[in-house]
């Protein structure tokens, strides 16, 4: 649980700082948000996880067609990863399994015709 911890707290810090230092991380990915909504937090945490730890936004928002880069430190040894996002009016969207060794960058839907919410990677 405090690796699991460390870890969330180093995309945090990643985030705060920006050093070029926690740019080294290979999880490092790209996230887009293409739902018509404002996205107030953001969770990253282990696919082994069962706690989504802290929001990595902080105080920040990420508006409608923004996008955020969330670094991970050269610490951090896991490529699965699960996301899970929270917008203004409180609405939670998950996603799991997301192989961020491989992934650079999510982008995330939502179509109000259909009430879906889907990501996109690549």
């Amino acid at each position: 649980m405090l690796k699991q911890f460390m870890g969330a707290v180093l995309v945090l810090a990643s985030l705060v700082t920006g050093g070029t230092a926690w740019a080294e991380g290979k999880q490092n990915f790209t996230l887009k948000n293409r739902t018509g909504y404002t996205v107030a937090e953001v969770y990253v945490s282990p696919a082994k996880s069962d706690d989504w730890e802290e929001d990595v936004m902080g105080g920040d928002v990420l508006d409608n067609g923004e996008n955020v880069h969330i670094q991970f430190s050269r610490a951090a040894k896991s490529c699965m990863w699960d996301l899970k996002v929270v917008y203004d009016d409180e609405v939670e969207a998950e996603w799991a399994g997301f192989d961020l060794c491989k992934v650079s960058t999510i982008s995330i839907f939502y179509d109000r015709k259909k009430d879906e919410t889907w990501a996109e990677y690549e």
